[in-house]
């Protein structure tokens, strides 16, 4: 029988004026999580979802209350840093090798 305690947990680190972070449930079997953290302590969430084949992005030092579309690996309305594209990247590349063949 599978442990259903959380695997991973972390709490906000973000000032209450970033917003209320997203609600993600990591048991949703159709779906890849990632989780970043740079050296500043901002955070990042990205969700790919299987059943709409569509990625999304939150980060707490652009508001955690707007999501951004990842195509291609790529979030085009963001500036980030080099970690953060090269994070997202390999979240997309990760995410998209499970999808059907």
């Amino acid at each position: 029988m599978p442990d259903s305690r959380p695997l991973f947990t972390v709490s906000n680190h973000h000032a209450e004026s970033c917003g209320k972070p997203p609600h993600v449930d990591g048991d949703v079997r159709k779906r890849y999580h990632g989780y970043y953290e740079n050296e500043f302590g901002e955070q990042a969430i990205f969700v790919y979802d299987y059943e709409v084949n569509e990625g999304t992005l939150w980060m707490g030092d652009a508001g955690w209350e707007k999501a951004y579309r990842v195509v291609d690996g790529l979030a085009p309305e963001l500036v980030m840093g080099r970690e953060e594209m090269f994070w997202l990247m390999k979240c997309w590349q990760t995410a998209v090798k499970r999808l059907p063949k």
